[in-house]
């Protein structure tokens, strides 16, 4: 029933393939799609990019994930989307690679010329960060200040605006759904925990420490993605994706 896809922005691949079986009635309104697992192996794909994938039908309103029962067609079209509405090119998983890569040389960077000043304007972030956990728009505002105030350390305007418009993808109502199935107050506490060891390697003037920190974090960060839906990879499967990644495994 499912054909494998190429490895080139799969996540939207499979919501395509997916999306065209829904209009041509190959799954029917009040359907439950095959589990996650059996989707990416008959796709060929890693199963973060199902999910992506999923959560891009669920947007646009033609599937419906119910938590510890599955994933079900709710209608046959997707609603038209603005240009607002429409998913961006990029997945959360390529995204949070791309912070990493970035974020992390930021991070080595601000510890070797971090002063008072810039500390104090983290340490203010994470003040009200772990403050407004339990309101939405408090912690990304001051999440997204914490991630900024690094880049405002090492003094220059192309990291500040870069790593605030990577921090601003998320800002999507496709990004909003997705979080809206793992982020809550438990989370953000981890995510403080993880930013304080951050702050304190930069203040330490640890550049190696603050790379590794800013890189746990962040993948911390995809491991809350990846276990969005309830299902975990076992140490097994996570030896068994390193040993043999799988087509279009997502890697961060």
């Amino acid at each position: 029933m499912f054909s494998p896809v190429e490895a080139r922005r799969l996540y939207r691949q499979v919501a395509d393939q997916i999306r065209l079986m829904i209009s041509r009635g190959e799954l029917a309104v009040g359907q439950r799609l095959p589990a996650e697992r059996d989707l990416a192996e008959q796709l060929s794909v890693s199963r973060p990019t199902v999910r992506e994938a999923l959560i891009v039908l669920e947007v646009e309103g033609l599937v419906n994930i119910r938590m510890g029962s599955g994933i079900y067609v709710v209608r046959q079209h997707a609603a038209t989307a603005t240009g607002n509405e429409r998913e961006p090119v990029e997945g959360p998983f390529e995204l949070l690679q791309a912070r990493a890569i970035i974020e992390c040389a930021i991070a080595e960077e601000a510890a070797g010329c971090a002063g008072p000043e810039g500390i104090a304007l983290l340490d203010e972030a994470l003040t009200r960060m772990s403050g407004g956990v339990n309101d939405a728009s408090t912690v990304l505002a001051a999440d997204r200040a914490f991630h900024t105030g690094i880049a405002a350390i090492v003094g220059n305007a192309t990291l500040i605006r870069v790593t605030g418009e990577m921090f601003d993808m998320r800002m999507t109502p496709y990004f909003a759904k997705l979080a809206s199935h793992f982020e809550g107050p438990g989370t953000w506490r981890s995510a403080v925990d993880e930013h304080r060891v951050i702050r304190d390697a930069i203040a330490a003037g640890d550049g190696a420490g603050a790379k590794a920190a800013m890189r746990a974090h962040l993948t911390l960060s995809q491991k809350r993605f990846s276990e969005s839906f309830g299902e975990e990879f076992s140490g097994e499967e996570a030896r068994g994706r390193k040993k043999a990644p799988a087509k279009g495994t997502d890697k961060i």
